[in-house]
């Protein structure tokens, strides 16, 4: 039987934690077809988000905390990936407050999320986790993101629990402004929506209950079933 594909999750280092829901839900739907590897900027142990368990108690996000907790307790470091983004099918970054403070500057993720696009491969984030596509540059020069369509955690969402004030800038507002104006959001705050983009090897998701829906399409783009919305 041939190996599996592999996709790569990463998660923060950071005190601030991920959410449980952005990699349950992702997890879940992926880890049936994928072989799943996760890292983080330190490796080791990481810290889930408690509001998140507190907050959503659907039955995927608690199996997963009961029975998984391993996955975050013993992650591989990041750095250990540089050089094998031909091994992977794919790259997904989490959400959670956490990639606000240690992924946005980390140029050891830049250096691996460069690797996977320049090697075709797919680009994924959900929630917070797209902070840490702001800064990648591409060998132009230009910022990875800029000229397409990406999402991720809104202001309005961030107001709503009350973290605008802990936030070291606004995801929404800088998420606009290195794409180049593509910045796009759910009609309501907290309601999904995810983008594909760059003829599949872009992906993002808005917030939490954009985990599964990001997964799925996802899985459809490696499977090549996904209708791109370019």
């Amino acid at each position: 039987m041939p190996a599996r594909q592999k996709i790569l999750f990463v998660v923060s280092s950071s005190s601030q934690g991920w959410y449980l829901p952005e990699l349950a839900h992702p997890y879940d739907v992926l880890s049936r077809d994928f072989a799943i590897t996760i890292a983080s900027p330190q490796g080791g142990a990481t810290v889930l988000d408690p509001a998140s368990v507190q907050l959503f108690t659907d039955s995927v996000s608690t199996e997963f905390k009961k029975t998984k907790e391993k996955l975050w307790k013993e992650t591989e470091e990041l750095k250990n990936f540089i050089g094998k983004a031909a091994d992977y099918e794919a790259i997904l970054y989490i959400g959670g407050f956490g990639p606000m403070f240690d992924l946005v500057d980390n140029t050891i993720s830049h250096q691996l999320i460069r690797e996977f696009w320049e090697a075709g491969k797919i680009v994924s984030a959900v929630c917070h986790g797209a902070a840490a596509l702001l800064k990648v540059t591409l060998a132009n020069g230009d910022l990875l993101i800029k000229d397409h369509r990406v999402t991720g955690f809104s202001n309005q969402e961030e107001i709503d629990v009350d973290r605008q004030k802990d936030m070291p800038f606004h995801l929404e507002t800088t998420l606009n402004e290195a794409s180049n104006g593509f910045y796009e959001k759910a009609d309501a705050a907290w309601g999904p929506k995810v983008i594909v983009t760059a003829n599949g090897k872009l992906l993002t998701g808005q917030n939490p209950s954009s985990a599964e829906p990001l997964a799925k399409e996802l899985r459809k783009v490696l499977q090549g079933a996904a209708p791109y919305t370019l």
